[in-house]
Formats: structure tokens, C-alpha cells, sequence
């Protein structure tokens, strides 16, 4: 089939290099323009760019898609259907209704709940048992189209959001690449979204990476890991200049009790409002590598008793 294919993080990668493998004509790659990142903050293009580059597709980055001009563009690559894999822009109607076959989203949750931009941190954030893969055909509303197929993916205990963001890549990419088969065969069949248990997973905000240790142990650890790698929740400490910013990046629910905040132990064990969590992997401001809590604890110098804030 002729695809268009609009995604943008590494997440999308798999699915653009698996169509491409599966044999369809990728007419064109819509993805967010560079951005400046890096020390130099010099402009990089985005992974799915990247990778249409290699391949030999042409890359478009529009500012918008609300354009006439943009709806014109659009139209001209004649595509039986556009595959969406965490884009990052909303498709006006005039693009919905372009290809033949319409536009099919993989979405890295179990609809209806999770539905928006950060699906796979809030699974994490929230304790939840398992999360998904699912491929939906997009209409109007966020996320709200009827679900083609679907699969599910545990989350074992102690998961982060990175872990989780990886098991589910190859799982989308395969549903993806079956959906399109089928939808070769006309053979894709779409059921409705329930329309209880729906639940929005909002952009994760800077104000909620900073650690509240007066939760429960097992929310603070579910907080920790959904943020972890990026943006990584954190708290501060006094390490002999001033308050230095110390994100954690993996924890786990542990037995202990204390003021809130309180290191309890040298191997990284902190009172949370019930119960405590043990810190199993830190990281500095403006240090490169990563260090267990009893290496954090020792190396930083701080006693039980001291107070993370």
C-alpha cells in the first residue's frame, strides 16, 4: 500500500523500518522539525527523520496541518492510508479524511484508559498491572476511534517507564505491520471504545518530577520509576554547597518508618508518609553516570538522619 507515516521519537522507529521491510510504498515521513539539543544546542533531527533519511524517503516538518496549503500537500501523495506513531500534533479533519483507508494510530495503552500524550509514564506512575499496545483508527477526538487490535504487556514490579516504552516497541511494531496486512485483505475489523473507565494521561509537567515523600512508600516508588529515565523524579539535599538537585531513577516499596523525607539507613532507605522506599539508582546534577543508593549515600557523604527534600 502507499503510506504516509507521521511520527517523530524512537519509539516510531521500528514500526517505519518494519513497513518499509514489509513492502509498502512509504510516498513521504511527516515528523517534528529539528530541535536544538546537545551542549552546542546545534539543531538534530528526530529519530524517525533520521531514519527516513537512510531509507531514502522524503521528510516533511510542517508547523502546522490546518493549512489549505498543508491539506493540498497532503492530498498529494495520493496514500492508501497514513500510519501515526506518537507524532506529536493533532490531525485537523481535512487529513483524517485524506487517505483511502483513513489513518491508523498506534497508541502504547489499553484504551480507553490512558489516552493523551504521556501513556506509558502514567501506567507506571499509577501502579498499574499491565498496560498495551493498540492500533486505532483516528478521528476527531483524542484517542477516542475505534480499536482494530490490541496487546497486552504486564508491568512487573519495579518496571520504569523506559523498560515499559521498550517492551512495547517491538509489540506495536508487529501489531502494526498485522493491521496493515489485514487491512490489505479487508479483513480489519474496528470496534468502539468502551465508554467507562477512561482515563486521560496528561503531558507530564516540570512540577511533578520533584519527590513527596508523605505518600504512601508504593506511590512514591510507582512515581519514581514512571519518570524514570526522562524527566526523572527528584529530590534535594544539602551536600556541603547548598541545595544540589539528586534525581532517582529506579526505587522500590520497602519496610521502614520516620519523618518523611528521613534517610533511615546507608543503603538508601527514606521514610515515606507510610512505609519507605529504597533508592536503587541515582544520578547527580551534572554528573554522567548513575550509582546505587548505598554508593550515593556513601559517596555524598550524608548520615542517617539527614533530610532529602
Amino acid at each position: 500500500m502507499r503510506v504516509v507515516f507521521m511520527g517523530t521519537p524512537d519509539f516510531a522507529v521500528p514500526t517505519l523500518a518494519r513497513l518499509a521491510q514489509d513492502g509498502h510504498t512509504i510516498v513521504a515521513v511527516y515528523t517534528r522539525a529539528p530541535a536544538k539539543a546537545g551542549r552546542g544546542m546545534s539543531l538534530r533531527p528526530s529519530p524517525v527523520h533520521t531514519l527516513a533519511d537512510t531509507l531514502g524517503i522524503p521528510v516533511l516538518t510542517p508547523a502546522s496541518l490546518r493549512t489549505p496549503e498543508a491539506a493540498e500537500t497532503f492530498a498529494g501523495h495520493a496514500a492508501d492510508i497514513a500510519v501515526v506513531v506518537a507524532y506529536g500534533m493533532l490531525l485537523p479533519q481535512a487529513i483524517l479524511d485524506t487517505p483511502k483507508h483513513g489513518c491508523l494510530n498506534l497508541h502504547g495503552s489499553l484504551l480507553p484508559r490512558w489516552r493523551g500524550a504521556a501513556p506509558i509514564q502514567r501506567a507506571v506512575m499509577a501502579g498499574d498491572a499491565e498496560s498495551g499496545v493498540g492500533v486505532m483508527r483516528m478521528d476527531a477526538g483524542l484517542d477516542t476511534g475505534p480499536v482494530a487490535l490490541e496487546a497486552r504487556v504486564p508491568i512487573a514490579p519495579g518496571m520504569t517507564a523506559g523498560e515499559l516504552h521498550d517492551a512495547l516497541m517491538p509489540v506495536g511494531t508487529a501489531l502494526m505491520s498485522q493491521a496493515l496486512e489485514r487491512l490489505g485483505r479487508d479483513d480489519l475489523t474496528f470496534t468502539p471504545q468502551a465508554t467507562e473507565g477512561v482515563v486521560y494521561a496528561h503531558k507530564i509537567g516540570n512540577d511533578e518530577a520533584r519527590i513527596d515523600w508523605s505518600r504512601p512508600a508504593e506511590a512514591v516508588a510507582s512515581h519514581i520509576n514512571g519518570l524514570s529515565p526522562f524527566p526523572g523524579a527528584f529530590f534535594e539535599v544539602d551536600l556541603g554547597k547548598g541545595p544540589e538537585r539528586v534525581k532517582v531513577l529506579r526505587a522500590s516499596a520497602a519496610e521502614g518508618a520516620g519523618v518523611p523525607g528521613t534517610l533511615l539507613d546507608a543503603s538508601g532507605l527514606v521514610a515515606c508518609g507510610t512505609g519507605a522506599i529504597r533508592l536503587l539508582e541515582l544520578r547527580r546534577a551534572g554528573k554522567g553516570g548513575s550509582a546505587s543508593g548505598a554508593e550515593f549515600v556513601r559517596g555524598a557523604r550524608i548520615a542517617p538522619g539527614a533530610s532529602l527534600g
